[in-house]
């Protein structure tokens, strides 16, 4: 067995996966959401029914716009760090070892936003239902899940962004 047949042990420590800002979503809206770096760990061990995130927000960054899944639950624990966590019942900071739901459908967007002058760290899992679309109640922006496994955005009324 060569070293690309060999199976890979299911343990490995997060920080040997690689560390991204990156994001799908389109200019003009990309740059507000490359203040958050994250380690895709579900997709390093695999996973393909749901994922899990380690992300960091630096000081002044944003996990996201806030926005909604019309299937796809996730679930935030925050590991390190104060969060301000924004619902559409308004904000609530959340500390290490405290953690949030959102479940499909139910339209409440939320994101999370790091005012401090320390990163902060979220464990984020999220599963991966086909057909989820993502509403954004700030923006002029919808996005739909294809087949692909990628989000295409448009504007609320369909037009390409």
């Amino acid at each position: 067995m060569n070293d690309e047949t060999r199976p890979r042990p299911p343990a490995f420590d997060p920080d040997t996966v690689a560390e991204s800002n990156s994001t799908s979503i389109p200019p003009p809206h990309r740059a507000a959401n490359q203040m958050r770096y994250n380690r895709r760990l579900g997709d390093h061990a695999g996973l393909t029914n749901f994922g899990v995130v380690l992300t960091r927000i630096i000081p002044g960054g944003q996990s996201s716009f806030r926005h909604a899944h019309s299937r796809q639950d996730e679930f935030v624990y925050v590991l390190d760090g104060e969060v301000v966590l924004e619902t559409d019942g308004g904000a609530q900071v959340l500390t290490a070892g405290m953690c949030a739901g959102f479940p499909a459908g139910t339209g409440d967007a939320h994101r999370f936003v790091n005012r401090t002058d320390r990163d902060v760290k979220l464990l984020v899992v999220g599963d991966r239902t086909a057909g989820d679309e993502i509403s954004y109640p700030d923006m002029d922006m919808h996005a739909v899940l294809g087949a692909d496994g990628a989000y295409k955005f448009t504007t609320k009324k369909g037009e390409p962004l």
